[in-house]
């Protein structure tokens, strides 16, 4: 018997398929445009202690520190299944603002996700190393709900996409915790922000 006359292996074939399209497609880079798609600046508002908000997903606390809001041009999009994290953010968003909505800059840079932390590299001299680190960072994305998880999905690299939600702190029982950062002029370990989404949409999805 041929193997595609076995449903098992279509259905596995399929799988495949579907997997690696899904792939190309959270990849996929669709705008064009000279202008910068979000000229603003992300705003983030201190919480007093009375006014910071819990929340509570299976053995996680979720504490908020501050409240936060961005429009931003999507760089880039990272997929993780596997880590602590992952039960809670599945995904990651690369987001630029500024200078770095606009193509003339990014397109100077080799920008690439893994291991939680988003990578950018440049050849060009002319490109200010803080233009690129104060105007982008490495997002955690924690949907409040499943419908907002559905729309976090659907966006790709290159859209322009807003958020509304609150930095947090993440803790678990087994000692584990997770800190957002909560200034966008730091690097490296610890320097990503950690958002609890409370709203989310694609505010021009072919600019």
């Amino acid at each position: 018997m041929s193997l595609l006359n076995r449903p098992w292996f279509v259905l596995t074939l399929l799988g495949i398929v579907f997997i690696t399209w899904k792939s190309c497609q959270d990849g996929a880079v669709v705008v064009r445009t000279p202008e910068m798609l979000a000229p603003e600046q992300p705003r983030q508002t201190s919480l007093s202690a009375g006014e910071a908000p819990v929340f509570q997903v299976k053995d996680y606390r979720i504490e908020a520190q501050a409240r936060y809001s961005l429009q931003a041009r999507l760089l880039g999009k990272k997929r993780y299944r596997f880590d602590q994290g992952a039960a809670l953010s599945p995904i990651d968003l690369a987001l630029g603002w500024g200078p770095m909505s606009a193509n003339a800059l990014v397109e100077k840079l080799d920008l690439s996700q893994s291991g939680r932390f988003y990578w950018v590299h440049w050849p060009d001299s002319s490109v200010s190393r803080s233009e690129v680190m104060e105007n982008s960072a490495n997002t955690h994305i924690i949907p409040a709900t499943p419908h907002l998880a559905e729309v976090i999905d659907k966006m790709r690299p290159g859209q322009l996409i807003e958020l509304k939600g609150y930095l947090v702190n993440v803790s678990h029982p087994n000692g584990w915790q997770w800190n957002s950062s909560l200034t966008r002029k730091d690097t490296g370990s610890g320097a990503c922000e950690l958002i609890w989404v409370e709203s989310a949409r694609i505010v021009l999805a072919n600019p």
